[in-house]
């Protein structure tokens, strides 16, 4: 589960990130210290879990779930009991008092994880629509190579041809099945099925050598199923 944290306080901060640290099915993709910084992160980023404190200087905890329309699960993080109520009218899964056990916070994101196994899965179609510069093309994801980033477009690498786009990573990431394809780098989106082999953190495919950055290689390697 990629973990976003949202927290002010530097010490609650760096016992959340050990906690994260702890627990095999965690990986933290963020930590930042308001919810106005975690706002673009959830929107181009695919996040399962976010850990919230309630109380930050500007806009808090509460205000981000009510101001997000779609958002991954959230476990509170917070040394007040007052706003549980309202809370879990938000379908929060766990609501931590600080200071908390790891035995507790192992128990919350357990939930979490159950959570996440239990949600239907979503039915995508084995295609998308990009915006090429006159109109709507579908792209089936068997198709799909690799998409390389190219200042404002996006390149997509298909089997027979290449497409040029306007969509962002965070566009096509949201419609692209997390299972199939995974970023790698800022500029490089791969389909995981098409990898013919990974020497020194670079990818082949066909003839394309594509770079794992040190920011997405954790996530990748753990995409598929190796130590990095």
């Amino acid at each position: 589960m990629n973990c976003l944290l949202i927290e002010d306080e530097p010490l609650a901060m760096l016992r959340l990130k050990a906690y994260v640290q702890r627990v095999p099915f965690l990986t933290l993709s963020h930590a930042v210290d308001n919810g106005m910084e975690a706002i673009p992160i959830l929107q181009r980023e695919p996040i399962d879990l976010v850990f919230l404190d309630i109380e930050m200087d500007g806009f808090s905890g509460i205000q981000l779930l009510e101001a997000l329309p779609k958002r991954p699960a959230v476990i509170l993080t917070t040394a007040f009991d007052q706003y549980a109520l309202r809370a879990f009218d938000l379908q929060v899964v766990d609501y931590l008092l600080k200071p908390y056990p790891f035995d507790r916070f192992l128990q919350a994101v357990t939930r979490a994880q159950e959570g996440l196994k239990t949600a239907p899965a979503e039915n995508h179609p084995p295609f998308l629509f990009v915006k090429t510069e006159y109109r709507l093309q579908k792209v089936a994801f068997d198709d799909i190579l690799y998409i390389e980033g190219m200042r404002d477009y996006r390149r997509i690498h298909l089997r027979t041809e290449k497409i040029m786009t306007l969509e962002t990573f965070g566009d096509l990431e949201r419609h692209l099945p997390r299972h199939r394809f995974c970023r790698v780098h800022k500029s490089w989106l791969v389909a995981l099925d098409k990898i013919e082999s990974i020497e020194r953190d670079r990818i082949t495919i066909q003839q394309a050598l594509i770079p794992v950055s040190d920011t997405y290689r954790e996530r990748f390697y753990q995409a598929i199923g190796r130590a990095g």
